[in-house]
Formats: structure tokens, sequence, C-alpha cells
């Protein structure tokens, strides 16, 4: 019998407790024991649920719940760095397993957290805190631990995918889409970890770790979001063939590696431009296994659910082996994280200035001084003032920034969009 330990009974907590209790004959089937949930720690206890929990299995004392000799393993879903990471860290020292949907904190602890695990030879699964019931954590772990990962690009957040697919589409104005996506549950009330690229960041920190065997911590992710796109940059990007969305992308670049979270523009052939709505998609290249992709709905509680129970039964499994702490810490490698100002890529601009001439001329200019060369110029309307979109070929993203920089200050530049990193 594996006794379970549930801290949070929020929307995911509430999913993994059905889960639980509606699939129990298969999922004890698949773990080789029976899985029991033995106590919940929630905030209010008193208040009334819809979860198939008995009363008296209730607390507000999570520390009771870890610290429960009968619990085998914690299920930590309350979010946040603090008081998660001391909950998460008095279990593993006390030999219990975890299994944690948590993004921030292994994002921002996750070497100590692995290294205690270690210490004590629990097991420390992760797999929900990432792309939601998208198996992308084990594929890495497991599945390619006989390769070697190159490249991970990822559309990591529903949210602002929705949103990008509805100002696409529909036509929708940032603010319009984003008022539709909080109505239909998809942003939070304050949605600024998602529109800003914060919570694909801290997901993003985990993948590159995982995938290219290194620490990378979240501040170690340049972020930007996609709070400064109007409907004009969606819909001029799509005529030029194509697709603008928020991506996570990381490469191991064999000395060091690279992670940041942008607006990024994928051409229509690359397999992440058709993934529409809420959805999350992972596309990875590895030496041997070539190109993989991963899809499917990246957040909720249904699918979240489905990883944490999916990591029960492997904490089971394991447990049953006698087996435990069998996948490890696999960051070995100290590479560092190349600053953003040392990325390499092409990018597109759109540009509103003062239809007249020498207009171009100027700005041409401005790429020549910073050595950065133009791809193509695309004038879109004439009139007092004209959209132009420019197109670069590869260069250094501290050379773009600077174009990007001067560009603000010219009086004939009446409005520039966020750089947009053009993704092959």
């Amino acid at each position: 019998m594996l006794q379970i330990g549930l801290l949070g009974l929020g929307v995911v907590g509430s999913a993994v407790a059905r889960g639980l209790r509606e699939r129990a004959s298969e999922l004890d089937q698949r773990a080789g024991m029976p899985l029991v949930l033995r106590r919940v720690a929630v905030a209010h206890p008193d208040r009334p649920r819809q979860v198939p929990v008995e009363r008296d299995r209730i607390t507000d004392d999570a520390w009771a719940v870890v610290r429960d000799p009968e619990v085998d393993v914690v299920v930590e879903l309350i979010g946040g760095i603090e008081p998660a990471r001391s909950y998460v860290h008095e279990a593993l020292r006390l030999g219990k397993s975890v299994v944690t949907a948590n993004k921030q904190l292994m994002a921002n602890r996750g070497r100590e957290l692995m290294e205690a695990a270690e210490a004590s030879g629990a097991d420390l699964f992760f797999e929900a805190s990432v792309a939601g019931g998208i198996p992308v954590i084990r594929t890495l772990k497991e599945s390619l631990a006989g390769d070697r990962v190159r490249e991970v690009v990822a559309i990591l957040n529903g949210t602002t995918n929705y949103i990008l697919t509805r100002m696409d589409e529909d036509g929708l104005s940032f603010p319009e889409a984003l008022s539709e996506a909080q109505r239909l549950g998809f942003a939070e009330r304050d949605p600024t970890d998602d529109v800003e690229g914060h919570d694909a960041a801290a997901k993003l920190a985990i993948l590159a770790s995982v995938a290219f065997n290194t620490r990378v911590v979240r501040s170690d992710v340049h972020c930007e979001g996609i709070a400064k796109l109007t409907q004009r940059e969606v819909a001029y990007t799509r005529e030029l063939g194509f697709a603008l969305k928020l991506v996570a992308h990381a490469r191991d670049l064999g000395e060091a590696v690279e992670a940041a979270v942008y607006p990024a523009l994928l051409t229509s052939t690359h397999p992440l431009a058709s993934v529409r709505r809420e959805f999350n998609a992972v596309w990875m290249r590895a030496d041997g296994a070539g190109e993989l992709l991963l899809y499917g709905r990246g957040a909720g509680g249904e699918p979240t659910a489905s990883a944490v129970l999916s990591d029960l039964v492997a904490v089971a499994r394991n447990r049953r082996a006698g087996a435990h702490g069998r996948v490890a810490c696999t960051c070995y490698h100290r590479k560092p994280v190349r600053e953003a100002g040392e990325r390499v890529l092409a990018a597109c601009l759109v540009l509103r200035v003062t239809d007249r001439p020498g207009v171009f001329a100027q700005v041409a200019a401005a790429f020549g001084d910073e050595q950065v060369s133009l791809h193509s110029i695309v004038q879109q309307n004439r009139g007092e003032e004209a959209d132009v979109l420019l197109r670069t070929h590869p260069a250094p993203e501290r050379a773009l920034r600077a174009v990007l920089h001067r560009l603000h200050a010219m009086s004939v530049v009446r409005g520039c969009s966020p750089l947009l990193r053009v993704i092959a």
C-alpha cells in the first residue's frame, strides 16, 4: 500500500483526489499496490467541497501531513516557493518521496531538492510542473537517456497561445482577447505571469535543465512577453507567412546553453505554427531521434492531475521494486547560460513611419551602422504614414537591440513593434 499525503485541494488537488477514488482499481493494478489518500492539508478545512475526501482526513496543519509516519509520499500542490520548499525538503529528509506540480519551486530550488532526495534515497517527481498532461519530463529523462538533445522550442503557456490565436484568426485586439480568455477561465484575474512570459520562463528553466543535463534556474532565462503586441503585428506577419507565438527556446551550444522566452515568428512549416488556442506543444531536436513533437493540454485540473497520478504510479512501482531514487538528478554538466545579447538570430520589426522621401534611407542606415544586414523591406500602405515590415539576416541580438534603440530615437518613426525573432 502507498499512503499519500496531499498538500492543497484546489483545482489540481481536487482532480487528483477524484482520480484516486474513481480510477482506484485501474491505478492500483498499474502501480502493483493500492494508492490510498491518507491525509489532506488545506487552508480552510471546513469549507464545503465537492471532493471525495472524508472530513476527518482533512486538516489545516501541513506539517502534520508531512510528518505523519504513515504517509509514504507527499504530493505538493500549493505552489510558490515558500512554504512549499520547507514542506518538500522535510518530507525528503524523512525519506518520503515527493510528487510536485510546482514550477516555481523546481525552477528556483530544484538542485537543493534533488540533492535532498538523493541523500535520503527518496523519489522526487515533477512531471506536472511543465506542460500539464504532456509527458515531456519523463520523455527527456528516460526515453531519450541514450540520446543528446540539442534544441527545444516550446509553447508552454496556454493563456498566451489562446490570446494570440484569437488575435490572429478573429482580429481581436490584445485587451479583447485577454478579456475573453479570463472570462473562459484560461487566464487569471491578474494575468501578469502569463502575458509577461514568467510562467513559460520557469517551465523552460526546468526543461533546459533536464534536456541538457546542466542546471538552469529561472533567473538564467531571458524573458519577454506579449503585452506590447498589437493586432497590426499579428496581421502583417501572417501576410508574410509567419505564425506569431510566445515561444520558450533553448539550445545546447556545446560549451554553453541558451534559454529565453519571447514572441517569435514561426515559418508556416514549423511544427509549432499550427498549435492553436490553449494547447501546448514541445518540439525537440536530438542527435539520434531527430525531430520530436509532443502536443496536448498544458494546464487545467484534469491534464495536470494526469501527470501527478502517473508520478504516483511511478513512486509505487519503484517502492515495490525497492528502487527508490532510480532516476536522480541528471544535471551532471556545469555549462554557463549564454547572455541574451550574444544570441545570433534573424528578426522582424513592424514600423510606422512618416511617408516621405528619404525615410527608408534613414531607417536602413540604423541597421547598417550596427552591421545588421536586411533580408527584406515591405511597405504595407501609403498615406501620411506608412507601415513597414523589415526582416533581417541572422545577427547578434545585442546589435538588433542597438538598432531598436536607434529607431525609437528617430522622429520619422511613429511606432515600433517589439523585436520579433524568426524561427525557421
